[in-house]
């Protein structure tokens, strides 16, 4: 037997999540059926994080162990010929047993992408959500950094959530802008939202994006971040974000 590693990109427009859910399409189910093509055997992966319906990744980790011989070099060529073409594995490694997607994993970063400006990005329009107007990035800014650090997050989770525990550590946040120069006028642009952390909580991101852009847009202050976080209460938060604006950046282990 081998532990297999994959990286995997997808955009998740098309699938119900990454996890496999009754008759749903997702991208466990299609990363299974790729390796069973493939191997003949039938196999269960483990992905490093459940994105949502509509999330996308661009390094979504996965691990699982086979029998098959297959030189671990043909994996790649070999699983995206079997896979939907929204679906990429970018590189394959044999690991040890002891290695675990999720539980091996000491750091994920995403990232939420919004364009501001009056007309939307058609060729964006399924990764980038689209703000009609512009937003205070200083002060968006200022409010992101307040997460950063041990905190109780329940502010910030989906009230469907059933872990016991909504401690998380925030690592590292930034915000990142880039001015599209090419249409009206200047005065579009992009901004993008990292955060790292240790874990992450159901919603837990895209609901941080609905309260920073409340704050973007004036409706609340970057200081009322430390209150919310605070509160312990869902509904001291804004709303949760559309989810084809996240995507998971990056894994380290």
């Amino acid at each position: 037997m081998r532990n297999v590693k994959l990286n995997v990109s997808y955009e998740g427009t098309a699938y119900s999540g990454f996890q496999t859910q009754p008759h749903r399409n997702t991208i466990q189910d299609k990363l299974e059926e790729a390796i069973t093509a493939l191997t003949g055997r039938t196999v269960k992966v483990t992905g490093s994080g459940r994105t949502d319906a509509g999330v996308h990744a661009r390094a979504q980790i996965v691990n699982f162990e086979t029998d098959s011989k297959i030189p671990i070099e043909r994996w790649c060529l070999a699983m995206n010929a079997r896979l939907p073409n929204d679906i990429v594995v970018y590189a394959a490694e044999e690991v040890p047993f002891d290695f675990h997607a999720r539980r091996s994993a000491k750091r994920k970063t995403y990232r939420y992408a919004i364009r501001y400006g009056r007309l939307p990005d058609l060729f964006t329009r399924r990764t980038t959500l689209h703000h009609p107007t512009p937003l205070n990035k200083e002060a968006m800014r200022q409010a992101l950094a307040v997460l950063e650090g041990e905190h109780d997050f329940t502010s910030f989770c989906s009230i469907h959530s059933s872990v016991e525990s909504h401690v998380r550590t925030i690592f590292e946040t930034r915000l990142e802008t880039l001015v599209d120069d090419g249409m009206e006028d200047g005065q579009a642009g992009v901004i993008h939202l990292y955060i790292t952390g240790n874990g992450f909580l159901y919603n837990m991101v895209r609901i941080i994006v609905g309260t920073l852009i409340e704050i973007g847009e004036g409706k609340r202050s970057p200081a009322e971040m430390q209150h919310i976080l605070d509160a312990q209460d869902r509904m001291a938060a804004g709303p949760t974000a559309e989810p084809h604006g996240l995507m998971l950046w990056d894994v380290v282990y």
